[in-house]
């Protein structure tokens, strides 16, 4: 099967949570015998930050400085499946493409649901959203479950939606090696958003504070000046997936804090969760619909509310941590893989093709 996307990014993992998603999906379909071409627009900010030349396990990666209709029309006209995902720069010109092209199928994948809809009930012109919705697609893949399926049918037109949930490839995500400059009692990878901060700080900073005989370490991008840092709580400004497992390996417990949009939403699980659970470290999440149906709380991952459970999380005996670290990697391993994905996606393009057939 022939795949053309026209994405965001998956060259660079800078200040985004597409490139580690697509990494895994694309070796997995690539495994499988699947060839994919991904369309990436050459911007700077990536570019100064690219950890990815070419596509895991073969395949095509087109970087492009200036949208090629010609070429976009030829891959996606000579493709099984042409899809076009959320936040791609280019999304209405892809849009016109893959509607317009010979490919079997013609998919959309939201990768970012629940910000979509809520960016949509806040009035905002959502550019990779079609003014007429997803009715023109035959299959629209969504990052979140539950209740957001539905509302993709009835507001934005789409007839068929499938769950593609976050993903994590082993090969990349194993226990890794303790690194000094990552010691931590609790640790956090996650760009720098303001939905997210409230949440941060109550599980996180406040909690150092409590602690300052502690070491706190966060990762990520995009941090402002007047984040209130504390004189235990450590930076690291850029973390190429390639360490992310030692830093993981580095820390009693390591935070996952969900997008506003997406924890009100439920059913939306964080590659960063399942990333964790592959590197085996103990995972301390937020509160959000849904949870259960990916990790068991207090059996395989721990849940906080409040800065009290995060304190009491810090607290709790290594060999509990190591418990619920290894559950959770066995649980992962099992159901949350990047090729567990990748075959659903393909059952679903499948399904889709079929239904249109018939």
């Amino acid at each position: 099967m022939k795949i053309v996307i026209f994405g965001l990014a998956v060259s660079s993992s800078w200040g985004n949570g597409h490139a580690a998603l697509w990494r895994g999906l694309i070796r997995a379909l690539h495994a499988d015998g699947h060839h994919v071409t991904f369309f990436e627009r050459d911007v700077p900010y990536y570019a100064e930050h690219r950890d990815l030349t070419a596509l895991p396990g073969g395949g095509a990666l087109v970087l492009y400085r200036e949208w090629d209709a010609v070429r976009a029309q030829h891959e996606a006209d000579e493709a099984d499946v042409v899809m076009v995902t959320s936040y791609c720069p280019d999304a209405s010109a892809a849009t016109t493409v893959a509607l317009h092209s010979r490919a079997g199928l013609r998919c959309f994948y939201d990768l970012d649901t629940p910000v979509t809809l809520a960016r949509l009930d806040a009035g905002e012109t959502v550019d990779y959203v079609p003014p007429d919705g997803f009715d023109q697609f035959d299959l629209v893949l969504s990052y979140t479950g539950g209740a957001t399926l539905e509302t993709l049918r009835t507001r934005l037109g789409a007839r068929h939606v499938v769950p593609i949930y976050g993903s994590v490839d082993p090969d990349l995500y194993r226990p890794g090696t303790t690194q000094p400059q990552y010691r931590a009692s609790l640790s956090y990878i996650g760009t720098y958003a303001a939905d997210r901060q409230p949440a941060l700080e109550r599980l996180f900073i406040h909690p150092a504070r409590e602690r300052p005989e502690q070491r706190f370490v966060i990762a990520g991008a995009m941090y402002p000046k007047d984040f209130p840092w504390t004189d235990n709580v450590f930076f690291v400004r850029h973390l190429p997936p390639g360490e992310h497992a030692d830093f993981y390996a580095s820390s009693r417990l390591t935070l996952n804090v969900t997008r506003k949009a997406m924890a009100e939403a439920g059913w939306c699980p964080s590659g960063r969760l399942f990333e964790a659970a592959a590197s085996g470290a103990p995972i301390l999440t937020d509160r959000w619909p849904g949870l259960a149906a990916f990790f068991e709380p207090g059996d395989e991952i721990l849940v906080a509310d409040d800065t009290q459970d995060t304190l009491d999380a810090l607290a709790r005996p290594q060999s509990d941590l190591d418990a619920i670290a290894r559950r959770a990697r066995e649980r992962t391993l099992d159901e949350h893989t990047a090729q567990r994905r990748a075959r659903q996606m393909v059952a679903a393009f499948e399904a889709a093709v079929a239904s249109e057939v018939s």
